[in-house]
């Protein structure tokens, strides 16, 4: 018992496991303990429960459904487009140009969103710009980490093979960091399915979670809200999973 409890221990994936299920099934009975009462700040398990019945015979499927299109369309538009931003960051006339994009995520969320909706009027494009904008400075940011942290010998190793500076480029950085891309898109995907909530509470015209959540919230049903926290964690952790698994099927030989 008090190896569980000392620093750097090591330990089998059975007695993760194990841990695992003994802190949810506390959580659970601290969850019903601490509900038990008339009054109570956290909604029961029954009104989480009832509001989960509420959300499907509201449509709850088809808003998932808007929400995980939203996602995948602007991840996909974002990685692009970030992926132009670092490749062409090794180039001196184009370096400046991906430094600067990178600099555009300090910028306020609702200042973005403001200006976005100046210019695009259909309710789905301007939620899927307003987080391919967002998401391209992080996408970025984190791209040109990768590169900066590919070690000297490797450029080194492909100038001893006679590769010309394009054919570096090639077979170092784009070929030879795919795996780390994929590990840069998981990361970043945790940001797009947090942000989607609140773009679609913004430009509710098209639905999804983040329409449901601001419907339960002007209602103050915490049941509802509650069940949609839980439904949105776990398609978190589910398309977190997917990618980490693509990316081992693909890059056998690399660890995450």
């Amino acid at each position: 018992m008090i190896k569980y409890f000392t620093p750097f221990e090591r330990i089998s994936k059975f007695q993760k496991t194990t841990i695992l299920i003994i802190w949810l099934v506390l959580l659970i009975i601290l969850w019903f303990v601490t509900t038990a009462g008339e009054k109570h700040l956290f909604p029961s398990p029954s009104q989480v429960l009832k509001g989960f019945i509420e959300l499907y015979n509201e449509g709850l499927v088809v808003h998932i459904s808007n929400s995980l299109q939203l996602c995948f369309i602007s991840i996909f538009l974002a990685t692009i487009i970030s992926l132009f931003f670092a490749y062409t960051w090794p180039i001196p006339g184009l370096k400046s140009i991906a430094e600067f994009v990178t600099k555009f995520r300090f910028l306020p969320f609702t200042g973005l969103s403001f200006y976005i909706t100046m210019v695009i009027h259909e309710a789905r494009t301007m939620q899927v710009w307003i987080l391919v904008i967002f998401l391209t400075t992080f996408l970025t940011t984190s791209l040109i980490a990768v590169i900066k942290d590919i070690p000297q010998e490797e450029f080194d190793h492909a100038k001893m093979l006679k590769c010309n500076r394009w054919e570096v480029l090639w077979q170092v950085i784009i070929l030879g960091r795919l795996d780390y891309v994929i590990d840069v898109i998981r990361q970043n995907l945790a940001i797009t399915w947090m942000m989607l909530v609140t773009v679609e509470s913004i430009v509710v015209a098209s639905g999804g979670l983040g329409f449901l959540i601001k419907n339960s919230d002007k209602f103050m049903n915490t049941g509802r809200i509650i069940a949609l926290q839980i439904i949105i964690l776990l398609i978190g952790l589910g398309l977190d999973a997917g990618i980490n698994f693509l990316r081992k099927v693909l890059f056998r030989y690399s660890k995450i």
